[in-house]
């Protein structure tokens, strides 16, 4: 489990795809984040959870496979590009953002940036099947980053958005800083609001059915 609470931004080093398109191997730059990593700890990259394989120093190696480059960004990065990074929080430590699963929901696009001088405020599209889980005050994580919904789209807008605002402190220490308009993100919504829908839906069959939602006999 993560916290969206980036702990430095690494840098790629190569990706490597094998020829049929479904696996590969990525390699980053993580000079602090790497340091004490071992191999088969789980590492957030740009809110995708990996698991690390090669370890040279600060250069860590990655295996990707056909689901994580079809629903994440992790396929179009090239060497230079930087990368937010984050290791898995230890038990008992603090959670300074949200619960964070490494679990991409799915793509979200910058729409639109406005500098309002202390912070910018920036909204991104999203797909349709997101959109109920997006609610203001409510988290989210872009990119592995933790941030709080500001505002969002009403519910039969026929294209879904939401806007988040962004201090100084997270333009400059994480990859949001320099988004332009058009850039695809990794969006993962809210795992409680996940569970909490998914947990309606069966109890609405079970009340149907009459079955013991609890699971007696």
């Amino acid at each position: 489990m993560f916290t969206g609470i980036v702990s430095e931004q690494g840098s790629v080093v190569s990706l490597e795809l094998a020829p049929d398109g479904e696996s590969g191997l990525l390699v980053f730059e993580a000079p602090q984040t790497g340091q004490d990593l071992a191999p088969g700890a789980s590492i957030a990259v740009n809110g995708v959870c990996l698991t690390a394989v090669t370890l040279d120093g600060g250069r860590v190696g990655v295996d990707v496979m056909g689901e994580t480059l079809r629903r994440t960004t992790t396929g179009e990065l090239r060497p230079g590009a930087p990368v937010n990074l984050e290791r898995c929080v230890p038990a008992g430590g603090r959670l300074d953002g949200h619960v964070v699963q490494g679990h991409v929901d799915g793509l979200g696009v910058l729409l639109e940036r406005e500098d309002l001088g202390a912070w910018h405020r920036l909204r991104f599209g999203l797909p349709a099947k997101l959109g109920r889980y997006a609610a203001e005050k409510g988290s989210v994580a872009i990119d592995g980053v933790s941030l709080t919904v500001t505002a969002v789209s009403a519910p039969d807008e026929p294209e879904q958005w939401f806007e988040v605002g962004l201090i100084p402190t997270t333009l400059r220490e994480t990859g949001l800083g320099a988004k332009s308009l058009g850039d695809p993100v990794n969006l993962e919504m809210d795992v409680l609001a996940k569970y909490a829908e998914r947990l309606l839906g069966f109890a609405a069959v079970d009340a149907r059915s009459g079955t013991d939602a609890g699971g007696g006999q």
